[in-house]
C-alpha cells in the first residue's frame, strides 16, 4: 500500500512540471498574444526529457551529498524536486512579454530538473518491486501522472482566469511538495543487481546488454516501435490549448470541461489499460492504444469544423483522455519489460529518450504547421488539416505493431 501511494505521488510530481512546461505554458503565451510559431518552438524546451539518457549515467553513478541519507535514488528525486519548486517560483515572477529569453531559460531549467527527476523515479519504481507487480505500479504511476495533468492544465486554467498566471505557477510550485512527501514515506529498495559503471562505459554496456538480449535486428525493431508510438499526441500536444482559445473557448470553459470529463475518462483509461495488459498482454494493448489515439485525434478535426460547442469538446477531450490513459499504462509496462535490472536508470532513460525524441523534434514545428495550414485553408479547415496530418503519424507504428503481433503468433 505504501509503495502504491508513493508511486502515485511520484507520478504526480513527474507529470506536474512536464505539463506546466509542455502544455500550460503554451496557453499562458497564447493568452497574452504570443505568436503560434514561437509557442511551437517552446516545445523544444522539453527536449531535455528526450535527451535524459545523456545524464542518466550520473544518476546511476553518484548520489547527492547530504540528501543521500534518505537513499541513493531518493537523493536525486529530492534534489530535482527542490530545483523544480525554486524555478517554478522564479518563472512566476517573470513577464514573458518583457523578458521572453529569460522566461524561456527558466522554463528550460524546470524541464531539465524534471528530466533528472524522471530518471530517478523510473529507476526507483523499477527497483522497488518485481516485474509481476510492475503493471499495478504502472497504473498507480499513471493515476498520479493523470491527476497532475488535470491539476496543471484544467485547474491551472481556472485558477489563472481568476487570479492570474503568476499566482497559478506559485501554487503549482507548492503542490510539488506532494511528491516530496511521497518519496519520504517509502523505504528505498536496494538493487543488488545494479552494476556500477565508469562513466565511459555507462552508455556502451547498457546498450550492448540490450542488443545482446534481443539481437541486433529485433532490438532495432523494438526501438522503431518505441520511437514511433507516441508521435501523434506529442506533435499535436502544444497546439491543443491554442486551438481551444482560437475556437473561442475561455480559460474557465477549457478548465471545467477538462476537469469534469477528462478525470473520469483518464481514470477509466489507465485502469482499462492495466486490465488489458493483464488479460490480453502488452502487445495487444499497445495496438488498441494506437488505434484509440488515431481515432481520437481525428475527432479533433471534427471539432475544428463546428462552432463553439462545449458538449462536443467534452466528448472529444474525454475520448482523448481515455486513449491517453490506455496508451500510458501499456507503454510504461512495455518499456519496463525491456529493461534489465542491471542498468535500470540508463536503459529506461535510453528507451524513453527514443520514445520522445522524434516527436519532440517535430512538435517544435507544430506551430509552423498549424500556421501553414491556417494560411492555406483558413482557420476551420486549417485546423482540420493539422489534426488529420498529426493523426496519420500513428500509421507507421500501427504497421510495426501488427507485424510484431504476427511475428509473435508465428513463433508460438
Amino acid at each position: 500500500m505504501i509503495k502504491n501511494l508513493t508511486i502515485v505521488s511520484l507520478g504526480f510530481s513527474s507529470g506536474l512540471p512536464y505539463i506546466l512546461i509542455f502544455s500550460t505554458l503554451g496557453v499562458w503565451l497564447a493568452d497574452i498574444g504570443i505568436d503560434l510559431t514561437l509557442i511551437g518552438f517552446f516545445a523544444w524546451i522539453v527536449l531535455t526529457y528526450s535527451l535524459k539518457f545523456l545524464w542518466a549515467p550520473l544518476v546511476d553513478n553518484f548520489s547527492i551529498p547530504y540528501l543521500n541519507k534518505y537513499g541513493f535514488r531518493k537523493s536525486w528525486i529530492l534534489f530535482s524536486q527542490s530545483m523544480i519548486i525554486i524555478c517554478l517560483v522564479l518563472l512566476s515572477l517573470i513577464d514573458p512579454l518583457k523578458s521572453i529569453s529569460l522566461f524561456a531559460f527558466v522554463a528550460f531549467l524546470v524541464a531539465f530538473s524534471g528530466s533528472i527527476q524522471d530518471i530517478a523515479i523510473d529507476a526507483f519504481r523499477i527497483e522497488v518491486a518485481e516485474i509481476s507487480q510492475q503493471g499495478n505500479l504502472a497504473a498507480s504511476y499513471q493515476f498520479g501522472y493523470r491527476a497532475a495533468i488535470l491539476i496543471s492544465s484544467s485547474f491551472a486554467l481556472i485558477f489563472a482566469s481568476e487570479y492570474g498566471w503568476s499566482p497559478t505557477y506559485q501554487l503549482m510550485a507548492l503542490l510539488m511538495f506532494i511528491g516530496v512527501t511521497g518519496v519520504l514515506i517509502c523505504p528505498e529498495q536496494t538493487n543488488p543487481s545494479l552494476k556500477k559503471l565508469t562513466l565511459s562505459k555507462s552508455f556502451f554496456e547498457p546498450l550492448n546488454d540490450f542488443i545482446s538480449r534481443f539481437g541486433l535486428y529485433f532490438a532495432s525493431f523494438l526501438l522503431l516501435i518505441v520511437c514511433t508510438y507516441r508521435l501523434t499526441d506529442i506533435v499535436m500536444g502544444p497546439m491543443a490549448s491554442p486551438f481551444y482559445l482560437d475556437k473561442g473557448y475561455t480559460l474557465k470553459e477549457i478548465g471545467y470541461v477538462v476537469k469534469v470529463v477528462a478525470v473520469l475518462a483518464s481514470i477509466l483509461g489507465f485502469f482499462l489499460g492495466g486490465i488489458l495488459v493483464k488479460k490480453k498482454g502488452v502487445k495487444f494493448t499497445l495496438i488498441i492504444g494506437a488505434l484509440l489515439v488515431l481515432m481520437t485525434n481525428l475527432s479533433f478535426s471534427i471539432v475544428a469544423l463546428y462552432e463553439k460547442d462545449i458538449a462536443l469538446l467534452g466528448l472529444v477531450v474525454g475520448a482523448d483522455s481515455l486513449a491517453a490513459g490506455v496508451v500510458g499504462t501499456a507503454n510504461i509496462t512495455f518499456l519496463t519489460s525491456l529493461v534489465s535490472k542491471q542498468y535500470t536508470a540508463v536503459q529506461y532513460a535510453l528507451l524513453t529518450s527514443f520514445m520522445m525524441l522524434p516527436g519532440k523534434l517535430l512538435s517544435g514545428f507544430s506551430g509552423v504547421l498549424a500556421s501553414f495550414f491556417k494560411a492555406q485553408y483558413g482557420s476551420e479547415y486549417g485546423w482540420m488539416a493539422f489534426f488529420i496530418f498529426t493523426s496519420f503519424l500513428t500509421i507507421p507504428c500501427l504497421l510495426l505493431l501488427l507485424y510484431y503481433l504476427k511475428r509473435k503468433s508465428d513463433n508460438d
